[in-house]
């Protein structure tokens, strides 16, 4: 791991774990969506959470704090509208206006470490309430 990228950012740190559920969840399928938290001990980024396959877009809306920012991965398969199935992996910024202003600027200024990581996002949301990330907005994103 290169320490010399993250410091130049933030000084936060992209846990290896995150890169090796996003490839799982990007070319094997396993996962619906993965949540990632800042580990501020360790100065990381680390998996919080992921979803079955079998999960849906609420499952993984309902699984966001409502208190505490989250950057978030999901894949989300939809089909067009000459009836091919599709899939778009987005990348959601999490930090609903209740969270913590120091959280707020600490996921914020560690946002482009972690997107870097992450190879092959489609789609980028930001988001500070549900709203601004329902199932609707990312239909349309993905269309």
């Amino acid at each position: 791991m290169s320490f010399k990228l993250s410091s130049a950012s933030s000084g936060m740190g992209v846990a290896d774990e995150c890169k090796k559920v996003f490839l799982e969840l990007q070319r094997k399928k396993v996962h619906r969506y993965i949540i990632f938290k800042i580990e501020e001990k360790t100065k990381q980024v680390v998996v919080d959470k992921t979803g079955g396959p079998a999960e849906s877009y609420s499952d993984f809306a309902a699984s966001l704090p409502e208190n505490d920012c989250r950057y978030a991965v999901f894949d989300f398969d939809f089909v067009t509208s000459e009836n091919c199935q599709k899939s778009k992996i987005f990348f959601i910024s999490w930090s609903p206006d209740q969270s913590q202003i120091r959280a707020k600027m600490l996921y914020a200024t560690s946002k482009d470490r972690i997107r870097r990581e992450l190879d092959g996002i489609h789609y980028e949301v930001q988001a500070t309430d549900p709203a601004e990330m329902d199932i609707e907005v990312i239909r349309d994103r993905a269309n």
